[in-house]
């Protein structure tokens, strides 16, 4: 009986080994290696209508200059990046943002909720009008007298949307002519193809300072709005790092500097 048990403890202790070796653990698997951070933005390309005077447009040098181009210069000497300007076809604005073929839009950008849907905006830094320009000795003096009358507007432009939003004054017109810029619309108003321009105050006021003779500002507008820097919607850091370089620009005084010396005055919001 000794001998047969010692035989049984023995061929057990034998399968208990082998059953001990095949339910060994696996080998853990190697750690997943951790993501790349991204790398650091050293270049900023700011995509603009270089003909949307003062705010970016060229000078008598062929040159790039203007109020929103100042601001950017300065906010990238702060987050200590290069900017380059590319102007693009601003109709198409949004598929530069997206397509990557820029990295912010920086050119009296307003602020609108359909926008926003494809763009993350800055926090505004200008208030801004849709105001109508006419020609001086023009028998318009409101927006009611727009009926029947030829009136344009910059293709794209929050322009556009602002007429069209009035909708019993938009469908009062004779006709609603679009225009690839605000410059070839006032010649069209100068040359008596239109009777009225509806554009961006900021703009539309630096072309009737220019020829006072030529132009005049009608009291009725079609609405307030804000100016605000365009950015694709992922990314974040680069928005929060923008906003707090131009809260800092506004608090510092370096935004009303630039303002001053294009406007003749403070009106950054």
């Amino acid at each position: 009986m000794k001998k047969f048990a010692s035989v049984a403890l023995l061929s057990l202790g034998v399968l208990l080994a082998g059953c001990s070796k095949q339910e060994s653990a696996a080998p853990a698997a190697a750690p997943t290696p951790a993501a790349a951070a991204p790398a650091a933005v050293t270049k900023i390309v700011v995509g603009l209508d270089d003909n949307f005077p003062p705010m970016g447009f060229r000078d008598e040098k062929n040159e790039l200059v203007g109020f929103d181009i100042d601001m950017a210069k300065e906010a990238a000497k702060r987050l200590g990046v290069q900017v380059d300007f590319k102007p693009i076809d601003w109709n198409a604005k949004e598929a530069e943002l997206s397509g990557k073929r820029v990295d912010a839009l920086w050119n009296g950008l307003t602020i609108t909720e359909e926008r926003k849907q494809n763009i993350a905006f800055s926090a505004p830094y200008m208030e801004n009008h849709q105001i109508i320009v006419v020609p001086a000795d023009s028998a318009i003096k409101t927006k009611a007298d727009l009926a029947d009358k030829v009136v344009g507007a910059q293709e794209g432009s929050s322009a556009v949307d602002a007429v069209k939003k009035e909708e019993a004054v938009f469908k009062s017109f004779k006709e609603f002519k679009t225009f690839g810029d605000n410059v070839t619309a006032l010649m069209d108003l100068s040359a008596g193809r239109l009777n009225a321009v509806v554009v961006d105050e900021v703009v539309g006021r630096y072309y009737v300072a220019k020829k006072p003779d030529q132009y005049a500002v009608l009291e009725d507008n079609f609405g307030t709005e804000e100016y605000g820097v365009g950015l694709r919607k992922d990314d974040t850091e680069l928005l929060g790092k923008l906003d707090k370089v131009l809260a800092d620009m506004k608090a510092d005084g370096a935004a009303a500097k630039i303002s001053e010396q294009w406007f003749g005055k403070n009106i950054v919001k």
